[in-house]
């Protein structure tokens, strides 16, 4: 699809062929995107899936968030879906957890500065 200069509707057949992946996998993906505000769909006759904003409007982020769900590894340095850690009296004080901190910052850093364009011209 972001491959379309004219962002015409593909169909999953054609989707699924060219990036060898199965048909039901592929519905499921596109389906929850789809439901996430990512991408439109059009019944019938030259029917099919869109990008609802263009290539390179689309960063990694909020895709790897629907699809994959929190960039943080753990719980206790999720920023949208935080949990205090049972095992952590004091999570300032705790090795374990700014280390994660500065994973999920570097992981989210590389996923924001990533647009679905840039996956497409690589």
């Amino acid at each position: 699809m972001a491959r379309q200069e004219d962002n015409k509707p593909v169909q999953i057949a054609t989707i699924a062929k060219s990036e060898s992946i199965s048909q039901k996998y592929l519905e499921s993906i596109l389906l929850t995107l789809r439901k996430s505000g990512f991408l439109g769909s059009k019944r019938g006759k030259g029917g099919g899936y869109y990008l609802l904003k263009s290539p390179e409007d689309i960063k990694m982020s909020g895709v790897m968030r629907i699809l994959e769900g929190p960039i943080a590894m753990v719980p206790c340095v999720s920023l949208n879906f935080y949990e205090k850690c049972d095992d952590c009296p004091d999570e300032n004080a705790c090795a374990v957890h700014n280390l994660m901190i500065e994973v999920r910052d570097s992981t989210l850093n590389i996923f924001n500065n990533k647009s679905l364009a840039d996956l497409i011209s690589q």
